[in-house]
């Protein structure tokens, strides 16, 4: 008979609990048809993100005025555009734009937002106040607004873009992220850290952020979309991506043109758009059931 000592047996329960909850996690996920929908949508966006160069069937650069506006057919599958260049080669180029700039400027969000809504819900006081009228102060200003101000101000281009969508999310990710601090600090296990002597960074960094992940993973995954969404009308209106490099929002500006006679350089596109701000919120929704068990039904 093998007998556990005290650690081992804290390891192994450990372990069960954690593979326990992994199980309910999928269990709850992988119910949602649409959510398992989504999320192979989305793979398939990152395998053509990171692959777009062998998937592609031409360059995005590629021009043939021969072989301008020409609408889908065997050869060029999306058409071509004003200049002759392959629409669906410029769509997958496009692709690693959108992927980029949803997840770094949800990133940007999250990382300076949801520090702010952290030491504002922990420590309160004055901090929490000039935090959170700061926070009001633009939750008032519309976001889109917001990153069109910021990215008119800076110019366009790639980079300012980024910097533009992901500025304009810090207020949401510091409001809910102070919401959750502010359930958590009073628990019992806050006040056995203070009680063993354990700083406030620590506690805030090992017990009160880890406990506060999943609003955060849930509206993320929302904010990738909005992300998406926001570089999608800068570039629309001229302050993001600037030509030729492809994308989508500045290819439905292009094509606006055109679209009386040849409307499929807007469809795909559009398309493109509309498919992975849905397969993004079928999983946000989905990553919310999951992870929080009063939601689930």
């Amino acid at each position: 008979m093998t007998f556990l000592n005290g650690d081992d047996s804290r390891r192994e329960s450990g372990e069960s609990y954690g593979s326990s909850r992994l199980r309910d996690f999928a269990g709850v996920f992988f119910q949602n048809r649409l959510a398992t929908a989504g999320l192979c949508i989305l793979a398939a966006l990152l395998v053509i993100a990171v692959f777009a160069p062998v998937i592609a069937p031409y360059e995005y650069y590629d021009q043939d005025l021969i072989a301008a506006l020409q609408w889908p057919s065997r050869e060029h599958i999306f058409g071509t555009d004003e200049f002759g260049r392959d629409i669906l080669s410029r769509v997958i180029y496009a692709s690693r734009i959108s992927v980029m700039v949803g997840i770094i400027s949800v990133t940007i969000g999250i990382s300076i937002g949801g520090m702010l809504g952290a030491v504002s819900g922990f420590y309160g006081g004055a901090v929490d106040d000039v935090v959170m009228r700061c926070v009001d102060v633009l939750l008032a200003i519309p976001s889109i607004l917001f990153a069109i101000a910021i990215a008119a101000s800076l110019g366009p281009g790639l980079f300012n873009m980024v910097l533009a969508v992901g500025l304009s999310s810090i207020a949401y990710y510091a409001r809910i992220l102070r919401g959750s601090v502010l359930s958590i600090r009073e628990q019992e296990f806050i006040e056995a850290s203070r009680a063993i002597g354990s700083s406030n960074v620590r506690i805030l960094l090992r017990h009160v952020i880890p406990n506060c992940l999943a609003p955060i993973i849930v509206q993320g995954t929302l904010g990738v979309a909005d992300g998406i969404l926001y570089a999608a009308a800068l570039s629309f209106i001229g302050l993001g991506i600037q030509p030729p490099t492809p994308e989508w929002g500045g290819m439905l500006s292009s094509g606006r043109s055109y679209i009386r006679d040849y409307s499929y350089m807007t469809i795909f596109p559009g398309l493109a758009i509309v498919i992975t701000i849905l397969a993004l919120n079928f999983v946000g929704d989905a990553l919310r059931d999951a992870l929080d068990p009063k939601l689930r039904r």
